[in-house]
């Protein structure tokens, strides 16, 4: 995997070798179906299905983490701020409800795990007491059942921008500031899962991972989109709590949710993940403790096997590390699997659109109200 994402990122157009050339035929066979598929939405041909109440999607067109399961919990908390009762569906990747369907939790208690709900709409139902998340490969089909059971409202949809088989009233796009489209090429050659003129159908883009001050895509993606709402945001990193790696759930916490880095700031750690962007993660939190003793990276959805617990917890001992540092995605794959007395630190990031909050706030408003929005002609 480490040779052929090389070759997704590289943007050298003749890398020689024989992988190149194959991912690069891969593409352009991809790219073929791509453009067929959304030929036979825009044509009509293929028909979209609508919820009787308002639906946004929270997507992007690259692989790899630009904060769309941040960005949904965000969207949900302030629709709900606005009053309405919104619902997340996820497709649960590779939980055991993917393709059946079902419900993580209602508007009191998760009902379900991990195992069975996939690791981010679990995390997602426990960050939202009160919003129902369901997951389902058809999506349409838990939409009607959000509404029929829940009488929720707003339908968010996690990493739908793809699912065009249901039509939404609000298509958010994110682009990551720092890695923005990668070599500009589409699977498996680049990382981009449609062409970027799909931003057209966007209805307003969201700068991910960026400072409005040094941003290094503003311009560009601006340049791609003009007239389109576009948005900054930065991912606002936060303790989630200090656990025993013994225990066996999260509700079995050291401390309470805390905002501020200060434990790490005398400690040695030792980081482990398995998310898009381990780089971002490791980097992050680098800035943060005294020193990084050590640290292993893993696939995105890593399915941790006992084995590779141990390992972390030996070299962790080995480097006698203060702290052990892990994602909340992570963490929901490892809880009760770590057989050592050295603390775990679970990190996670928030959305914080800084100087553009207040008018993505009201951005988000007249959409949902069904008024028009005008870009704002400053930016």
């Amino acid at each position: 995997m480490g040779k052929i994402y090389t070759v997704m990122t590289d943007a050298a157009p003749g890398r020689a070798g024989i992988l190149p050339v194959f991912l690069r035929l891969a593409s352009m066979l991809y790219g073929v179906g791509m453009r067929i598929r959304s030929l036979g939405y825009d044509q009509g041909i293929i028909t979209a299905q609508k919820l009787p109440c308002r639906v946004i999607s929270v997507g992007n067109i690259t692989v790899g983490g630009t904060g769309k399961t941040p960005m949904t919990i965000r969207i949900a908390q302030l629709a709900g701020n606005m009053g309405f009762r919104p619902a997340i569906l996820s497709r649960g990747y590779k939980g055991g409800l993917e393709k059946r369907g079902g419900i993580v939790s209602d508007q009191t208690r998760v009902l379900i795990g991990p195992a069975m709900a996939g690791d981010e709409p679990y995390m997602m139902a426990r960050q939202l007491p009160g919003v129902p998340v369901l997951v389902g490969a058809d999506r349409v089909r838990m939409g009607h059942a959000a509404i029929e059971t829940f009488a929720s409202n707003l339908i968010v949809l996690d990493d739908g921008f793809q699912h065009r088989r249901l039509t939404r009233d609000l298509d958010l796009v994110l682009v990551d500031d720092r890695t923005f489209f990668g070599n500009g090429r589409l699977l498996p050659r680049g990382l981009l899962r449609e062409p970027a003129t799909a931003l057209g159908r966007a209805h307003a883009v969201i700068l991910t991972r960026c400072d409005p001050a040094h941003s290094l895509s503003f311009s560009r993606l601006a340049a791609m989109v003009p007239g389109k709402p576009l948005f900054t945001s930065r991912h606002a990193p936060y303790i989630d709590g200090i656990y025993n790696g013994k225990d066996a759930g999260p509700e079995k916490r050291h401390e309470p949710m805390i905002d501020d880095f200060s434990v790490l700031h005398d400690a040695g750690v030792f980081v482990f993940s398995g998310i898009a962007q381990n780089g971002e993660f490791l980097r992050m939190i680098s800035e943060k403790a005294k020193s990084v003793k050590g640290a292993m990276a893993f696939p995105d959805h890593h399915p941790y096997t006992d084995a590779q617990c141990d390992d972390i917890v030996r070299r962790a001992q080995r480097l006698s590390a203060d702290y052990l540092v892990t994602t909340e995605k992570d963490y929901i794959r490892v809880m009760g699997r770590l057989q050592t007395a050295i603390p775990l630190v679970v990190a996670g990031v928030r959305i914080d659109f800084g100087p553009d909050a207040e008018r993505f706030a009201d951005f988000l408003k007249n959409r949902l109200a069904g008024e028009g929005y005008e870009a704002d002609k400053r930016r």
